[in-house]
């Protein structure tokens, strides 16, 4: 795998700080040429078969607490570690942010285009990873508007949960600048963990993290979609579901 310049990327959830001198003054993001695509944003396919399979395990979501009013495995099937979940669509899912600042998640369709959905999500970047260790679930859930026909991933907020346990919110964002040339910088990254140049790291918030991975992303029907990381080694490295609902 190829990493972004300038410096390559340190591999592995758990890293030491790099922060700069308490006396080094805020540096700005190195400005590169964005040479991001456009994102077509075209949903996946829905055969028949996968979407009644996908609506009975949505409508079996048991209720584990008052707040969080879902929380499941997507079953993998007839899958192979090398192969993804029949009938999804792949994409590109990014986590980053400084450790202590709130993390941000990005959806592309793949690393060279620029992201059709991007969410801030309510808990620190430093806390998120901790969560990290066999397995990850991130739920967002939002409440249905009578009449509304606003696609799911267009609803601006939500409740979020990471591992059944209510975090705070989550919100929906256009990307900046600073989104767009974080995005630039790992174009060449397909999948790993890391963190950013030292240009990126900021006095207060500290350096820049980032973790990338491949999606199968899976639409149950209008208001349920949920995205699972694709492992190349089934054997190794944490499983990473995130759920999005409208109920």
């Amino acid at each position: 795998m190829s990493h972004p310049s300038p410096s390559p990327p340190m591999y592995g959830i758990s890293m030491s700080e790099t922060s700069g001198s308490p006396n080094s003054t805020p540096s700005r993001s190195p400005q590169l040429p964005i040479t991001l695509l456009p994102s077509r944003k075209k949903h996946p396919p829905k055969s028949a078969k996968i979407f009644r399979a996908i609506r009975s395990i949505v409508r079996s979501f048991p209720i584990i607490s008052p707040g969080c009013r879902f929380h499941a495995n997507i079953p993998r099937g007839n899958t192979s570690h090398d192969s993804h979940i029949q009938g999804a669509t792949c994409t590109t899912g990014t986590l980053f942010g400084h450790r202590k600042a709130r993390v941000t998640l990005a959806i592309q369709e793949n690393p060279g285009s620029i992201p059709w959905l991007l969410l801030e999500l309510g808990i620190p970047t430093t806390k998120l990873l901790q969560e990290v260790t066999s397995s990850l679930r991130i739920a967002l859930e939002c409440e249905k508007q009578v009449g509304s026909k606003t696609k799911l991933l267009d609803e601006p907020v939500w409740t979020a949960f990471i591992n059944g346990r209510k975090i705070g919110y989550a919100a929906r964002r256009e990307p900046t600048d600073t989104h767009l040339n974080i995005m630039q910088l790992l174009h060449a990254v397909s999948m790993g963990a890391g963190v950013l140049p030292d240009e990126l790291t900021d006095p207060v918030d500290g350096e820049l993290t980032y973790m990338r991975a491949h999606f199968d992303r899976i639409i149950g029907n209008r208001d349920s979609e949920t995205f699972y990381m694709f492992n190349p080694d089934s054997k190794s490295g944490p499983e990473l579901s995130i759920f999005f609902v409208r109920i």
